[in-house]
């Protein structure tokens, strides 16, 4: 009875963690684009301002930054923003983090691309945009999906640093399951569910991969 009661609390904490890693893939994948875009302007203050924006994300904690969008309100403005703001400071701290990481990979997938087959395309009558989304975009997706598959493989993971402002996901279920019982059963099972669901997103991303292999 114990057993099953521990499995219903990280269950309940596991809904938590997959709503955060299904929210911050939902809106930092195309947010990351964005970025990217910015990155490569021509105009210097955007591409200044895009890679300022990458270089602080990636340089500093991802635990930081959930504690400065949690507190930074108050601290900047003086505005109280209650507990009812935890969820979504946590999922504006990840979409902004792993937006970051997103847009380099999208970068590096873009910019590896053949100037010829731009060249091809303007000879063909292609617009700007006709080249990017009918002909770039398509092999940018095959190309960047492998590095894209870690990073959210890591996102799975990163998922656990969500207690540093006290939301009850599932390592903060475990912990605390396991903290009252002085047992480390809790952890281990937390530890079976990010592994069962890492398996799961690697087989999905692997199976996308192989349908996006149309030429081999």
């Amino acid at each position: 009875m114990e057993l099953l009661s521990m499995f219903r609390q990280l269950a309940g904490g596991f809904l938590v963690t997959v709503e955060i890693f299904a929210l911050t893939l939902m809106f930092a994948m195309p947010l990351g684009m964005i970025v990217a875009f910015g990155r490569m302007s021509r105009i210097g203050i955007i591409r200044t301002i895009s890679k300022l924006y990458i270089s602080v994300m990636r340089g500093t904690p991802l635990m930081l930054q959930i504690i400065v969008v949690y507190f930074g309100p108050f601290y900047a403005f003086g505005i109280r923003m209650g507990s009812g703001y935890r969820f979504p400071a946590v999922i504006i701290a990840f979409v902004i983090n792993y937006a970051a990481y997103f847009a380099e990979i999208y970068r590096a997938g873009i910019e590896s691309m053949p100037k010829g087959q731009y060249e091809a395309a303007e000879i063909l009558g292609y617009s700007k945009s006709q080249t990017f989304f009918k002909i770039i975009l398509p092999q940018v997706i095959k190309r960047v999906l492998p590095p894209v598959t870690n990073e959210t493989i890591t996102l799975v993971k990163d998922t656990s640093l969500a207690f540093t402002i006290s939301i009850a996901e599932m390592f903060t279920v475990a912990e605390q399951i396991g903290s009252a019982k002085a047992s480390m059963a809790p952890l281990l099972a937390a530890g079976l569910f990010y592994y069962a669901f890492n398996l799961l997103v690697a087989m999905v991303m692997e199976r996308v991969e192989k349908r996006l292999s149309y030429y081999r």
